[in-house]
């Protein structure tokens, strides 16, 4: 299913058409650029600049900014060797002015806004929009080009172009039901104003009046637990024969709106039968009511357990082959793969069934070398993108700091799980679900660093900021606590309003917080909880073993009742992990003595590209990685796959390379439940 109604071919113009024309490569080796809108950074426009040998660097910290500048950039002009750099200045009401005088000097100076790629649209309503949907809002403008618009218009405009809404003309619960499973199962990046706009018209439907659309129309999770609850009703109606019976239990709904849901119509029920198998949906117990093996329904009814998580398991299957992405997919079509390939991942290892450990394993070789590939070509795309929806973990905490400062409630809490993959993300969910079942756990995910170190990624969450600032500490984790502070005294706290606490995972949760946390007193806290990361690296018994101990470690309730409580403490609470972990087979260890500076299992770190080369000659299965957001004298040599740098024959759970189990991880923001 495709995220937004058209779909660009490749000769239509596009929006970075008219910007690329100002980046001819040799022209000037500096270009200063105001970029109040994030244009340059989207995506894909990031990708083609740095194709035409482009390297950008944000202006945010003047001594930051100066630092790296001077290391990687002026001393290659002072050898007479030529870059191209372009320093983007991203403050709304910051002219180039503010840059230091020796840039302006030097430098060539662009500008580029939205206002002058779609000047018959409203500004306000258009800069609130994800950039990547902004292709095709730029083809509906040329397809269809619109007189002056307003800013209802203008949401209009969008709304049917862009989501291929047309609010106006939703006439019936079929009709709605089915813009809202497009909307919420395709993860949409609808604004705010556009939801609102979404709901204001359908509220001049008397059919919908009694529809909770304030709750379901932008919540997600609000959206499936209103499916979920009707589900049952749904299934009482049922006859033998799959008939919708009339005689119907009353049933004590939460939330308002029509007790039955069409479900059984023939554009509703492509969508229920995949929320049931992805795990948006659970299985309900279904007494009586007898259905095919086939059948759409059964994937929601609930039946022996082995029966269930079979049924599952092959569909997941089905689903993970058939939505593989593409070569030239965005980071966010990876990030959602990811999260349906993680519940499979989960499934399987907590099963015990070898058949379907070969088939994870062989979809997943091949699915690690699409997405390797992937990573080479599109990876450095990702660090400068705006940290609204994060994309990498050093956008985390900046994503945080504009919660506290946008909102009220002016405290957040960040809990770091070192080493917890995605897949064992989804066993704790389920065991948090059954712990508290008034928790909300917005789920989605994001990428680490590579290499997928402690001491790289773990250190990048904690800064807030890519590897190269701090090239000193690269090494270890000793210097995250002054990081952290550092990060929100740029943020106008004082670093005695900022907590940090590493070394957790047992004990009493409400114990250990209140000797970390001050009441009243402490705005924000980083936690790191390594339990996860001490089971793996005593792991023998591979995958199925660290699911199985995660699990039991989980059921002690220490992480829960930490989130339960930070909760009662009126934080804003967040939870994301530095990197996930693999289950691997050794191929040979280099024999390079003190050369490597790091020495991992999925990893070798090295201080010349020279050094690393000579290692990758012996060691064909793995890949010199570009030194990309990295400090310039750090060279790593990392793993794909299931490959390690470890005695042919042995095994191991590892990190540090580039598997798809290693980079995209877990990113959860938890509530309590409303109703």
């Amino acid at each position: 299913m495709t995220t937004h109604s058209a779909q660009r071919t490749s000769h239509s113009p596009s929006w970075r058409d008219a910007i690329l024309n100002d980046f001819v490569p040799n022209v000037s080796k500096l270009t200063l650029v105001a970029d109040p809108d994030s244009l340059l950074t989207e995506e894909k426009l990031a990708l083609e600049l740095r194709g035409r040998g482009f390297e950008l660097i944000e202006f945010n910290d003047p001594v930051e900014f100066r630092y790296a500048y001077e290391s990687k950039y002026r001393s290659v002009w002072d050898r007479g060797e030529h870059t191209d750099l372009v320093v983007i200045l991203r403050l709304q009401d910051a002219g180039l002015e503010s840059l230091p005088y020796d840039l302006l000097q030097a430098g060539r100076k662009l500008s580029f806004n939205l206002g002058e790629l779609f000047p018959n649209l409203s500004y306000p309503v258009i800069e609130k929009l994800d950039r990547s949907l902004l292709d095709a809002l730029f083809e509906a403008q040329h397809k269809s080009p619109p007189d002056r618009m307003g800013d209802n218009a203008t949401k209009d405009f969008i709304l049917r172009h862009v989501f291929g809404i047309a609010a106006e003309l939703i006439a019936n619960e079929v009709e709605l039901l089915r813009a809202l499973l497009r909307l919420h199962y395709g993860k949409m990046q609808i604004p705010l104003t556009l939801t609102e706009r979404f709901i204001q018209v359908l509220k001049s439907h008397d059919s919908f009046k009694a529809w909770p659309l304030d709750e379901i129309i932008p919540d997600e999770e609000a959206f499936f637990a209103f499916l979920q609850e009707r589900w049952p009703v749904f299934l009482g109606r049922l006859g033998k024969a799959e008939q919708v019976r009339e005689d119907s239990p009353q049933y004590g709904l939460k939330y308002p709106g029509p007790d039955l849901l069409p479900f059984d119509h023939q554009d509703i029920k492509v969508y229920i039968d995949n929320l049931f198998v992805e795990g948006k949906l659970a299985p309900v117990l279904a007494d009586g009511i007898e259905v095919d093996a086939g059948s759409w329904v059964r994937s929601g009814i609930a039946t022996s357990g082995v029966d269930d998580d079979e049924l599952r398991i092959s569909r997941l299957f089905d689903l993970v082959e058939n939505q593989l992405p593409p070569t030239e997919s965005r980071y966010s079509d990876w990030t959602a793969f990811a999260l349906k390939w993680a519940e499979l991942s989960s499934l399987v290892h907590g099963g015990n069934s070898t058949r379907h450990q070969k088939q994870l394993k062989e979809i997943g070789d091949a699915l690690n070398t699409t997405f390797a590939g992937w990573l080479r070509n599109h990876y450095a795309s990702l660090i400068n993108l705006p940290p609204t929806n994060p994309a990498m973990l050093h956008h985390v905490p900046r994503r945080l700091a504009r919660d506290v400062e946008g909102s009220g409630n002016n405290r957040a809490a960040l809990i770091v799980v070192d080493g917890l993959a995605l897949d064992q993300w989804v066993t704790v969910r389920q065991l948090l679900q059954k712990q508290d079942a008034n928790l909300v756990m917005r789920e989605s995910a994001t990428f680490a660093w590579i290499p997928t170190l402690t001491s790289v990624s773990r250190q990048s969450i904690f800064s807030g900021k890519p590897p190269l600032y701090f090239r000193t500490s690269i090494n270890s984790t000793d210097s995250e606590e002054k990081l952290w502070k550092q990060l929100w005294e740029g943020h106008g706290l004082s670093r005695l309003d900022v907590a940090y606490q590493r070394g957790l995972g047992d004990g009493d949760a409400c114990t250990v917080l209140d000797a970390i946390i001050h009441p009243g007193k402490t705005m924000v806290v980083g936690l790191v909880v390594d339990k996860v990361d001490k089971i793996m690296h005593g792991m023998q018994l591979g995958a199925a073993g660290m699911h199985n101990q995660i699990k039991q470690w989980c059921q002690r309730g220490f992480l829960g009742a930490m989130i339960g409580h930070l909760l009662d403490y009126g934080y804003e609470v967040w939870l994301t992990a530095d990197h996930g972990n693999i289950e691997c087979d050794g191929k040979g260890r280099p024999s390079e003595g003190v050369i490597a500076e790091t020495r991992g299992e999925r990893v070798r770190v090295y201080p010349t590209p020279e050094f690393r080369s000579q290692v990758a000659e012996t060691f064909a299965f793995a890949h010199e990685w570009q030194p990309i957001g990295l400090p310039d004298n750090y060279f790593p040599l990392v793993v794909g796959g299931r490959d390690a740098f470890v005695k042919p024959g042995d095994s191991i759970v590892g990190h540090g390379g580039v598997a798809i189990e290693e980079v995209i991880v877990p990113l959860v923001k938890f509530e309590r439940r409303s109703r």
